[in-house]
């Protein structure tokens, strides 16, 4: 570990854990610079809130007078004028993995939270847990990053002189220059891996390569540590097949070490029993809607209480957690149309996202718009999983695909084939290119106890905002909603 102030420029600052990194590195005295393509919300506020400025676009003169350091991130390729600055001028570079585990790993719990599905969530519950154990007993007060702003904390990062580090593992590859996961760097003691399916496209050839890639997080896993695995998914479970070290199983099956029974919502809560070892352990309840939340927060209280988290610390954690950002988030509420922004990036989130606002609002006209923006939905690969997720919604509205150019014309997906199979099945959907369009197909249509379900993973080209600005613009006009 390098305690030496020094000045380090992070390129690509804007990503989720790039952002969460140079917050970290600037409480460790450091001189944070960065830049990016576009910055956009939450992780634009943050860097903004903790005065770290964000040069755009990207250029070699971002590196004037050249840092001490560069962090390159894994969006970034050769040609990209600040990596062709740093090759030419030998200016010290490294990943963003690479340098957190070098900073702040060593002599510290390392506790990762891993998997196709959930981990921003399950880490941000995770966190919260020992944050309210830290009440009673100091040293458990954790250092965390997480791949998103957990609403509890208010930021996406902490750190602290205790022993405890929680991560979110992503299995995204490093950077142009190391092709592997980044989970691959955190050596995790205690493991969560929620599930396993195909997703990252661009990277990953098939399902048996994403397996390889979690079976070699599995393998880092010492034999005094625990892997918390889910018991639903086949996949999860041959990546756990091989473990040296303690694995035990989370999920409703009769089989699992802990078993969730009579999960219900109601009142507003989501409620549930965990079974550990055929006993009834805790009944707990949150806020949070969705069976995957009860999933989510069952992996987080098996490996806190495998710690040695009281279960009451546990409980009451998750009696006032509140959410992540971007994760079934309520942006707004304009004469009874409630608008929810989600990250959903893959047709089991989407159907999952669904399926946790069917429970909350069971009696609303379901209104789904989704922008194919992430790696794997810009392709058509799972198109057939799309098309059955988006089924339980009651209108869709498709954008085009983003930056379909990028995309070989034999890989992509093409929205009006999803649009044909959904009104076929008897979905009504509609294709609309871009943002504009879908206000002007949208607006007139919404009435009051409708829900409108945005998902994309990036900023949709600022629907967020503009969708509740002109329903307020009719109301000020005194137009009604249809």
């Amino acid at each position: 570990m390098n305690s030496l102030p020094r000045h380090i420029h992070l390129s690509g600052i804007c990503g989720t854990a790039m952002a969460s990194l140079a917050g970290l590195l600037q409480l460790q005295g450091h001189r944070i610079t960065g830049s990016d393509k576009a910055a956009y919300p939450p992780m634009s506020d943050l860097l903004h809130s903790l005065g770290i400025p964000v040069l755009e676009p990207y250029a070699e003169s971002n590196l004037d007078p050249a840092p001490d350091l560069v962090v390159i991130g894994n969006a970034l390729s050769r040609g990209n004028p600040e990596v062709e600055r740093v090759l030419d001028d030998r200016i010290p570079f490294t990943s963003m993995a690479a340098l957190l585990h070098e900073e702040f790993l060593p002599g510290r719990e390392s506790l990762v939270v891993a998997g196709t599905h959930g981990k921003t969530t399950t880490t941000s519950m995770l966190a919260w847990i020992y944050q309210v154990a830290a009440q009673e007993n100091p040293a458990l007060d954790p250092s965390f990053l997480i791949g998103g702003v957990a609403e509890n904390f208010g930021t996406s990062f902490q750190l602290r002189p205790t022993r405890t580090f929680i991560l979110e593992g992503d299995e995204y590859d490093t950077a142009f220059f190391d092709k592997g996961p980044k989970f691959l760097h955190y050596f995790p003691d205690g493991l969560i891996l929620t599930h396993v399916e195909f997703d990252h496209a661009d990277i990953y050839a098939d399902l048996e390569a994403v397996k390889t890639a979690f079976k070699r997080l599995v393998n880092l896993v010492p034999r005094r540590g625990l892997i918390v695995a889910y018991d639903g998914n086949a996949n999860v479970t041959e990546c756990v097949s091989h473990a040296l070290c303690r694995v035990e199983r989370y999920g409703f099956t009769a089989e699992a070490d802990w078993r969730i029974q009579n999960l219900r919502h109601e009142d507003s809560l989501t409620r549930w029993e965990v079974w550990h070892d055929g006993a009834l352990w805790a009944e707990l309840e949150m806020g949070l809607a969705g069976e995957h939340n009860a999933l989510n927060a069952t992996a987080a209280a098996a490996l806190a209480a495998d710690r040695g988290i009281p279960k009451e610390a546990i409980q009451a954690a998750f009696a006032s957690f509140k959410s992540v950002k971007r994760r079934l988030e309520v942006r707004a509420e304009i004469g009874g149309i409630t608008i929810i922004d989600d990250f959903a990036h893959h047709p089991t989130a989407i159907r999952e996202t669904l399926r946790a606002l069917r429970s909350v609002y069971p009696q609303a006209r379901l209104w789904t718009v989704l922008e194919p923006r992430s790696n794997t939905l810009r392709r058509k690969v799972l198109a057939a999983d799309l098309v059955e997720s988006l089924r339980l919604a009651d209108h869709v509205l498709l954008a085009g695909v983003y930056q379909q150019q990028r995309i070989p014309e034999d890989e992509r997906l093409h929205p009006e084939d999803i649009v044909k199979a959904l009104n076929a099945a008897g979905t009504a959907a509609e294709l609309c290119p871009d943002v504009e369009t879908i206000l002007h197909t949208i607006v007139p249509q919404l009435k009051s106890g409708d829900v409108v379900a945005i998902l994309s993973n990036g900023g949709f080209d600022g629907i967020y905002e503009k969708l509740p600005a002109r329903l307020r613009a009719l109301q000020m006009d005194g137009k009604p909603t249809a």
